[in-house]
């Protein structure tokens, strides 16, 4: 398996970082936006996107901040890549953006960023920051 490599993705949002919160860490909030649909069992989270199923473990959270999860392997043991997403709010005009931190192997960055744009398009429509 080739090494993934870690990047970095920042969006606008225009969304009171509590709102953006919930749909960044709730199965809910996750399963309008980021996948097909969405479990979760204590700080354990399945996503489901058509036939395919990917587990991940809640690593670190920060309410109303950031999340991060570890992808866990088909034993329920930690991977070394995990997806975190961040919501940063400028102290001075108070724009809220969402920094998106993920691993991708390097021929893949391209085709990744571009999956996440879409997502995160998807994520505006559905809070209503168009």
């Amino acid at each position: 398996m080739e090494v993934k490599i870690k990047y970095e993705l920042e969006f606008q949002i225009n969304s009171s970082p509590q709102l953006l919160y919930q749909y960044i860490s709730t199965p809910s909030g996750l399963s309008e936006w980021f996948a097909d649909n969405v479990n979760s069992r204590g700080e354990f989270f399945t996503f489901i996107w058509n036939d395919s199923e990917e587990k991940a473990r809640v690593a670190s959270k920060k309410s109303g901040e950031k999340i991060k999860f570890r992808w866990i392997d088909e034993n329920d043991v930690d991977t070394d890549y995990f997806f975190e997403l961040r919501i940063l709010e400028d102290e001075i005009t108070k724009d809220v953006s969402l920094m998106v931190i993920d691993y991708a192997e390097e021929d893949e960055v391209a085709e990744a960023t571009l999956l996440w744009e879409n997502q995160i398009s998807d994520l505006k429509h559905v809070i209503g920051s168009v």
